[in-house]
């Protein structure tokens, strides 16, 4: 039972470490310090802080513990019903990405700029619209919401995958809330009266 809470311990540890990493290099002071210093580095921001945060979580989850604990195994047909909803969850995903600027999101458009010589390093790593259509209607983070309905709808369930899905769950959340700060302080008004109207992940309010 020990050596089960010290596995759990190890798997939020590395977890905690990899988020802290991932939102101190996507904060703004890290890319406006980094972007004076080096200028042209900011058109490729975007793409190597993608392939940085890939690798880096697939390194911890390389590195962390898997203990041999089954928390529930659907059977026959409820495991049909749970991957059915977890590919609903997937093209709610895919939706999703229709109502964003992929290329920009991925951060190949900033290297496009860069390579044509349009690039303003003022708009640090990317240039985006405020969305309110589609799926946006519903959630500011639609993104975050099929993740996590993505992620929850699994017909086996064991200990180490339980554990990440609470990290991660924690992290989306927490994450929304440093990144709509950014959004406010970027869109104004325009953003907090869309806050108002629209609940943050999932797509209803607890409270008026």
């Amino acid at each position: 039972m020990i050596i089960i809470i010290l596995d759990v311990l190890f798997i939020i540890l590395l977890f905690s470490f990899f988020a802290v990493l991932h939102s101190y290099l996507a904060s703004v002071p890290v890319k406006k310090y980094l972007i004076e210093k080096y200028p042209g580095l900011g058109a490729f921001y975007r793409l190597f802080y993608n392939l940085f945060a890939l690798f880096s979580f697939l390194l911890i989850y390389w590195l962390s513990p898997e203990p041999d604990v089954i928390i529930y195994d659907f059977n026959y047909p409820f495991d049909i019903i749970i991957i059915i909803l977890q590919i609903l969850s997937f093209f709610g995903f895919i939706w999703t990405a229709f109502y964003i600027d992929l290329r920009e999101f991925l951060g190949l458009k900033q290297i496009e700029r860069y390579l044509k010589g349009t690039y303003d390093p003022e708009t640090l790593d990317e240039v985006t619209e405020l969305n309110t259509t589609g799926p946006y209607k519903f959630s500011r983070h639609p993104l975050y919401l099929f993740a996590i309905l993505f992620l929850v709808f699994r017909p086996v369930m064991d200990l180490a995958y339980l554990t990440y899905l609470v990290c991660f769950i924690a992290y989306f959340y927490i994450g929304a809330y440093y990144e709509e700060r950014k959004l406010v302080q970027k869109y104004g008004e325009q953003y907090q009266r869309y806050q108002e109207s629209v609940p943050s992940i999932l797509p209803f309010k607890f409270n008026k």
